[in-house]
Order: C-alpha cells, then sequence, then structure tokens
C-alpha cells in the first residue's frame, strides 16, 4: 500500500482491516447552478421543497436556480427561514415546513447551514419523531435514521462545511447551550452542484471563517485516529460514517490542505481572486468527502462549545440578530493548541501535513510549526486568533470543558484518549 504514512495503518489485535468508501456525487464547475433542473428531473422529481436564507434568496444566483428548476417542469415551494448556526428550534420549524409541503425531493441553495437544516427537514418529514431522538448520544437518544430519504441537491455557496458531501447536521441545542448532530449516511445528499461562480458575492470575512473549517476538516480527517485501531464491526455492514484516517480520506486531506496553503489568504483579501476562491470551494468538497469518510476530532469537538456557550460576539459578515461565533472560526480558535500537543504524538502525520501547506520544518517541530502558522494565517485574515478576543476568559473554561465532554463522537475519534484535564489545558492555552 503506497501513500503517506502507511505504518500508521498497522494491523492491531481485534482491529478493523478493512475500512468504507462512500463517495458523494458531484457536479463541479462555473455555471454548473443552471444545470440544476435537469439533474432534479433525471432524479424523478416533480415537487420540491427549496430550502435557502433570506440572505441568498435576494443573490441573483438564487433565482437563476429557481428558473432552472421551472424550466424543468417542477413544482416549488421555497422556505427561506433557515436560521444561520441553525438551532433545535429552527430544524423542527424546518422539519414541520416539510411535512405540510409532501415533497418528493430536495433542493438546498446554501451554506453549510441550509444543507443542514434540509438534512433534517427532510428526516422529520419521512420518518417523524422527536428531534432529540436522532440527536447523537449521550445528548440525544442517538437512534439510527430507519430508512431511505428522498433525494436532496444540495448547492453550496460559501466555501467551507463540505455538508454537500456528508452525512452530518449539526444544530445549537437552546436548552443544553451545546452544539450537536445527527450523524447518518441516509442524510448525504444525493447529488452536489457545487458552482464557484456563486461564492463572488461572499464577505471577506466569511471566505475566511469557512476557509478555516476547510483547514481544520483537512487536519483532523488525517491525524484522527487510524481505521484500524476500531473494533471490527461486527456485521460488517455496521462500521460507523466516522471510521477514522484511512488511505481514501487521506487523499482528499493532503489535496485539500495543499489548496489551502495556497489559495485560502489570497481568496480573503481579493475578492476579485476568481482562481482563488474557486480553489478553496475545491477544497472544501474534498476536505468534506474526505472527513465524510474519516470524521474529525478535538478542535470540532471543542468548537461545539465554543459556539454553544457564546455570549455577545457577533462576527462581522454574518446576521447580527443574535450572538454567534461562525462554525470555521469557533473551530480554528483552538487548532493551534490542538496540534501543538498531538503534534508531539504524531510527528510524522503533522509534518505531513505542515509539508501540504507549503512549510518547512522537521518533524520533531512540526507541531509547533503548524500552531504558530495557523496563528499567522488567522492574524492575515483578519480574524481572532484567541478565544479571549471573542469573550471568554478563565472562569468559563470549566463549562467550556463540561460542554466537550458531551461531544463522545468526535472526542472518541481523536489519536489517543481525551479526558477533562486535557481539554482544561487547551481551552485555557487557547485563550490567549
Amino acid at each position: 500500500m503506497n501513500g503517506p504514512c502507511q505504518h500508521y495503518y498497522r494491523a492491531s489485535l481485534g482491529g478493523e482491516s478493512a475500512y468504507s468508501i462512500d463517495p458523494s456525487s458531484v457536479v463541479f464547475g462555473r455555471g454548473s447552478l443552471r444545470e440544476l433542473g435537469d439533474h432534479a428531473r433525471s432524479l424523478g422529481l416533480r415537487r420540491v421543497g427549496v430550502f435557502t436564507d433570506p440572505a441568498v434568496r435576494r443573490q441573483p444566483f438564487f433565482a437563476s436556480a429557481e428558473r432552472a428548476l421551472l424550466r424543468a417542469g417542477l413544482e416549488l415551494a421555497v422556505f427561506d427561514a433557515v436560521r444561520i448556526e441553525p438551532s433545535d428550534v429552527s430544524f423542527v420549524e424546518a422539519g414541520r415546513f416539510a411535512a405540510e409541503g409532501r415533497f418528493d425531493g430536495y433542493v438546498s441553495i446554501g451554506g453549510g447551514s441550509v444543507i443542514d437544516t434540509t438534512k433534517v427537514a427532510a428526516l422529520l418529514a419521512t420518518h417523524p419523531a422527536e428531534l432529540l431522538s436522532y440527536i447523537n448520544a449521550p445528548i440525544g437518544e442517538g437512534r439510527p435514521v430507519p430508512g431511505p430519504l428522498p433525494h436532496h441537491i444540495a448547492c453550496p455557496t460559501t466555501s467551507g462545511t463540505g455538508s454537500e458531501c456528508t452525512g452530518i447536521a449539526i444544530c445549537d441545542l437552546t436548552s443544553r447551550k451545546a452544539k450537536t448532530g445527527i450523524a447518518s449516511r441516509r442524510l448525504r445528499p444525493s447529488l452536489a452542484i457545487v458552482d464557484p461562480d456563486v461564492t463572488k458575492s461572499l464577505p471577506s470575512s466569511v471566505v475566511a471563517s469557512s476557509g478555516f473549517d476547510v483547514l481544520c476538516h483537512a487536519i483532523e480527517s488525517f491525524t484522527a485516529r487510524p481505521y484500524t485501531a476500531r473494533n471490527a464491526s461486527s456485521p460488517a455492514t455496521t462500521r460507523p460514517m466516522s471510521q477514522g484516517a484511512n488511505p481514501f480520506s487521506d487523499m482528499g486531506s493532503l489535496e485539500a490542505l495543499r489548496l489551502s496553503g495556497a489559495h485560502l489568504v489570497r481568496a480573503v483579501t481579493d475578492p476579485s481572486d476568481d482562481d482563488a476562491r474557486e480553489a478553496m470551494l475545491w477544497a472544501a468538497t474534498l476536505a468534506g468527502i474526505a472527513f465524510g469518510n474519516s470524521g474529525v476530532h478535538v478542535p470540532h469537538g471543542m468548537a461545539y462549545a465554543v459556539a454553544g456557550l457564546v455570549k455577545d460576539y457577533r462576527a462581522p459578515g454574518y446576521p447580527d440578530d443574535h450572538p454567534m461565533v461562525p462554525h470555521g472560526l469557533s473551530v480554528v480558535l483552538s487548532a493551534p493548541s490542538v496540534v501543538r500537543v498531538l503534534g508531539k504524538l504524531l510527528p510524522e502525520r503533522h509534518h505531513e501535513v505542515a509539508k501540504a501547506l507549503g512549510l518547512s520544518v522537521d518533524a520533531a517541530d512540526a507541531g509547533e510549526a503548524l500552531a504558530e502558522h495557523l496563528r499567522s494565517l488567522m492574524k492575515a485574515c483578519s480574524l481572532p486568533s484567541s478565544l479571549s478576543e471573542v469573550g471568554y476568559g478563565p472562569s468559563d473554561v470549566e463549562a467550556l470543558v463540561e460542554v466537550t465532554l458531551l461531544q463522545r463522537r468526535l472526542l472518541e475519534n481523536a489519536p489517543r484518549p481525551i479526558d477533562r484535564d486535557d481539554l482544561s489545558a487547551l481551552f485555557s492555552d487557547a485563550l490567549s
């Protein structure tokens, strides 16, 4: 077996000896959103629920997509009340719309919030149940999605979440002040139509936050515990979607890192750099496919606490009707602290990450170099680079740790066990 760090996948007694490859169906290219009607019709759709948010609905490309669906002879109903950084309440509201609409398929046009909302709306309409019954344990019951969902065509308009290629949907659980979600292969959209032209109107702050989500997806996917470290699945069909790092996910992660290293700052600082924004959208797609098959780990687990316990921070370029730490920002704020620690455990894997980002360092110094590089990129993109800059202080560490400990699915995908003391040290380091 060829590829980087293949000894990372040494067999272990009783461990997994195979991994699953679940690639997404993707159409990528400038102007591809105009093909939406053709693809919807080819899937046999007749009555479609179209999900978006108010800002996206005002964009010319949304009207173009709507016309493409109507030209294909489809009946449409539009839900444009998607909440940026969705909550359990907004998920349920969207599910009610989907149930009342009696749709045979769905189209999402927007960022990760829109795509995730569409996934859950389709789930609640097709297999009605309390939302908490599907939410990941231990916060919810973690009940499996009981059957197939209608076709969902996801059309991302931001270059970061990769949600168009994953079976994951994330929300704020308002009663617990925690971010959490649902994970199932059945949530993965049937098709992603990824059109770089739609990113031209994105504010630089949104490009920055979503771009760091790409970086962290790729880093975490590549440094997740190896699939061989998991107990073998029995029966084999129960193999989890987040199965750990594997040679397939490695390929997407490293290319996403290479593209991000070369284009992220350009895409943020020069809105007219179409090549850079297209490269970041492709990187987001690759990273989405990668972590959709491997999973992410500690920085994302910590991010759900950072976003869920937000006080009064409001990010430029995002809706200001409620406090919010945008997802990509909430992830990268803790990422330097995590790579600094895990780089000592996995110097070769972190060395591969550093090289993909264009750094020239020794393996022994890779974790520290990556931490400093991430912080320098955050500053170059005019983002906060510490938790204190988004309103947290030492007195918040205990609460942040408690919420993160609920993210069992993510913490168990880390390359080594992560306990309360580890998280306390990581959050304390990320404050400064």
